[in-house]
């Protein structure tokens, strides 16, 4: 019987799974990328209708993993085993990609990610807090309102002669700038290119502050595909970067990995039809003063499969 190991990146635009081989872990046998529109939960629902109708069964999953932004609240409704962080997801997809790897330069939908590693091991890491600019929703919004698809957007940038100035610390500031100087005449081209730049220097000057990059670097994340940005940060950094072959998954291959231990036993997984009509409760927990609203999802028949809310973490499983 094939065996796999799931790994699931649940973020705050897409959500990517990847099965592993179960015999060498280093083989991917599917891999799936999906908006999710903000309804985390529905597009795993989508992605495990997918791995059914390609023939998948429960009994072959060995474990799972998730991380991401959603990984705790999809992982106890669908039974993770492993539930990590991004960082270090990220960190050991770019590991088995590249051993020799020293810096990890992440850019994903809503956040952006520098993870710095010697010898195998994490010793320093940063991400974006509040502001999107320099993410991957930023630049879909530019790339709807220039009327330019996404996918050709980085194409752009390198078509472009000359650049222009953009302010890119901030998103209102960068799309403001961007309006004044196509007023004035820049091309798409100029404007895309300098909107690289700008982002390029925001994300060098922001998150990757005080970090000492060295070569190897990985560039991943859904915007690693934008040919464009990959330029503007090898211009700043003055070195070349990889981008894998699997980089808009890095996150849900690290996820798979991070589950495989086969001394673990039986997985907690609960199946591929899980969350299938799953409902939401909100109720008010009377045990003590605080209160608590709790929230239940619960399956067709009424089992409760997960709950959140609490204080004390008496409902929590």
């Amino acid at each position: 019987m094939r065996s796999h190991y799931l790994g699931i990146d649940i973020g705050s635009v897409s959500t990517n799974l990847v099965l592993l081989d179960g015999d060498d872990p280093s083989i991917i046998r599917e891999s799936i990328y999906l908006r999710n529109s903000g309804q985390p939960l529905s597009s795993v629902y989508d992605a495990f209708q997918t791995l059914l109708a390609r023939g998948y069964r429960n009994e072959e999953i060995l474990a799972v993993g998730t991380t991401g932004s959603a990984r705790d609240f999809v992982g106890k409704i669908i039974g993770a085993d492993v539930i990590k962080n991004e960082i270090t997801a990220h960190a050991v997809a770019a590991i088995s990609e590249r051993p020799d790897v020293r810096t990890v330069i992440e850019i994903g939908g809503q956040d952006s990610k520098i993870i710095i590693i010697k010898d195998k091991i994490v010793v320093d890491f940063a991400m974006n807090t509040v502001c999107a600019a320099g993410t991957g929703s930023f630049l879909d919004h530019q790339s709807a309102r220039l009327g330019i698809p996404i996918e050709e957007f980085g194409h752009y940038a390198l078509k472009a002669e000359s650049s222009v100035r953009i302010a890119g610390r901030c998103t209102v500031f960068a799309e403001s700038d961007m309006i004044h100087k196509q007023q004035k005449g820049a091309s798409k081209e100029e404007l895309i290119a300098g909107l690289c730049e700008a982002l390029a220097r925001n994300y060098l000057s922001g998150i990757a502050k005080g970090k000492a990059l060295k070569p190897p670097i990985l560039f991943q994340g859904g915007v690693a595909h934008n040919i464009g940005i990959k330029k503007a940060l090898e211009k700043e950094l003055g070195m070349e970067m990889s981008i894998p072959v699997n980089f808009p998954v890095m996150g849900a291959i690290g996820a798979a990995m991070l589950a495989v231990n086969p001394e673990r036993g039986k997985t907690r997984f609960a199946g591929l039809q899980r969350i299938e009509n799953l409902q939401f409760q909100t109720v008010e927990c009377s045990d003590c003063s605080n209160h608590c609203e709790l929230t239940r999802a619960v399956d067709s028949s009424s089992n409760s499969l997960a709950c959140w809310g609490d204080r004390c973490g008496k409902w929590q499983r």
